[in-house]
């Protein structure tokens, strides 16, 4: 990569493009872990419960070298625990779809669908980034979301076919999250800057072969595809829906309250 001398201001500006990129990459995982894992203990049945823990875990360990890295190109000192226990709401740069609530496990289901489609492909650019180390992050991470759309893909299928109730409940999920997957293929001007130097990935490209991977999915488990267009954004620029702030009130509730303390 053509980058400029570690001292100079541009150097600094590209960091913090770079930085916030990363962060984007570290927070969306890491809302959904925290969600996944809500569902310990109370899943439908052990074997979905186990699963989904241990994509939460696999979500958790992308999380954590995401944030790690934008601790490194922060220069502060501080590291991914800051990051994931110091920030408030307006600094999360999460997708909004991750957010959501769990609801029942046909909205879990589908929100998890959605967004294992996109990080396939997200993955799959990234791992041939010029940056080594989202190039390196991407490349394992891939090997886990791989699993996870096989996860997600094989139930969609199954309850969308399945009975009159299991495909009511899941195209009814289909239709309420659909609206907030528009985001995930909406390019600013820091995807565009480290899209053009070969960095990131400009996620306008990502939505084609996404579609591909719903509509054939849904023609598999006889859902259809919403005819609303998808209209929910922000969250990249931390502005996000009610659910966050409360999300993070118990996530961050013990380092709030005793900061620093360790096990």
């Amino acid at each position: 990569m053509n980058i400029p001398s570690v001292s100079s201001p541009k150097q600094a500006r590209f960091n913090d493009v770079l930085r916030q990129y990363v962060l984007r990459q570290g927070d969306t995982p890491l809302i959904l872990a925290q969600r996944l894992c809500e569902w310990c203990g109370h899943a439908p049945e052990l074997e979905i419960d186990l699963a989904l823990s241990n994509i939460g875990l696999d979500l958790l360990g992308q999380a954590r070298h995401f944030l790690s890295y934008a601790a490194t190109l922060a220069g502060t000192g501080r590291d991914e625990d800051h990051l994931t226990f110091g920030r408030n709401e307006r600094e999360f740069l999460n997708l909004l779809l991750v957010e959501q609530p769990n609801g029942g496990f046909n909205d879990t289901l589908v929100r998890q669908f959605f967004i294992d489609a996109y990080h396939v492909l997200l993955h799959q650019a990234l791992s041939q980034s010029r940056d080594p180390q989202l190039a390196a992050i991407s490349a394992k991470s891939l090997k886990e979301v791989e699993y996870h759309l096989r996860f997600s893909r094989g139930w969609m299928i199954r309850l969308g076919g399945g009975t009159a109730l299991s495909h009511e409940k899941i195209q009814q999920s289909v239709n309420q999250l659909w609206r907030f997957t528009g985001e995930l293929f909406q390019c600013d001007e820091i995807e565009q800057q480290l899209a053009e130097e070969g960095i990131a990935v400009d996620p306008g490209t990502l939505h084609e072969p996404w579609l591909q991977i719903i509509n054939k999915t849904f023609a598999e488990a006889a859902l259809a595809v919403p005819q609303a267009s998808p209209y929910r954004q922000g969250g990249k620029q931390g502005l996000h829906t009610e659910h966050l702030g409360y999300l993070l009130a118990e996530m961050q509730y013990l380092q709030r309250t005793y900061p620093n303390c360790n096990w």
